[in-house]
This record gives structure tokens, sequence and C-alpha cells, in this order.
């Protein structure tokens, strides 16, 4: 894979929104993006032998998969500054930087809402996303 594939909870309002802004601030087209829920998300969660999980966010780069806390910094690495500088939190020892997404994870329908179905792209952005 020669770029970072993005995999996120279609239905989550949170969620939707940090693809939109992931969008916004990849300047270099880097990721593309398929819902957890969606087929393209299964199978590229199987094909790593990962089990579907609707609870984080995945990236896939290198061949390497990477949730939580690790796939927010790695994607923020890639957006440049000033986002790129909040890879500087993994210096935060990953069980507590995890312990705080976790509480955001499972809190994020009650606090940002959800929606009945998964976003859709608009037709030019529609090649960046696998389903």
């Amino acid at each position: 894979m020669t770029n970072g594939l993005v995999l996120f909870d279609g239905v989550c309002n949170l969620c939707n929104g940090s693809v939109r802004f992931i969008l916004r601030h990849d300047r270099a087209g880097y990721f593309s993006f398929a819902s957890l829920q969606s087929p393209a998300g299964a199978r590229a969660l199987a094909e790593r032998g990962a089990a579907p999980t609707l609870n984080s966010i995945v990236l896939i780069e290198d061949g390497r998969l990477y949730e939580s806390s690790d796939a927010v910094l790695r994607i923020a690495r890639r957006l440049g500054a000033p986002w790129s500088w909040g890879y500087a939190a993994v210096i935060v020892p990953r069980p507590l930087r995890n312990a705080l997404y976790r509480i955001i994870a499972r809190n994020r329908y009650r606090w940002f809402g959800r929606r009945e179905a998964c976003m859709l792209p608009t037709p030019e952005l529609r090649g960046r996303f696998l389903d």
C-alpha cells in the first residue's frame, strides 16, 4: 500500500467530522478512507487478521495496523504543520493516551451524536473512498 487507509465508524458524527478534517488538511492526498461497517473496511481488517471493531479509528500504513491514539497521532503527523506537531504527544505513555481515547470513544455518540447511515462522499472525493 502506497498510502494510508483510514477506517472509521461511518455513523459516528465525531468520526465523520474527523474524516472531513483529514480531507481538508491532507494536501498531498495521502489518505484513503473506508467505513468500518463497509465490506471494504471489513476486508481490510480481515486481510490483517484483525477483528472488526467500531470502538477505534484504524490506520493501515505500510502494511501495519494502528488503532486508537497511535492511529490518531500517525494521521496527524502526515497533515503538516501545525497539526503534525500533535505527533509530539507520542511521548505520553500509550496506556495514558489510550485511556483518554477510550473515554472519548465510549461517549462519542452521546456527546456528538450519530447518523442513520454512513457518510456519502462528494463526487470529487469519491476516489479517496474504497466503498
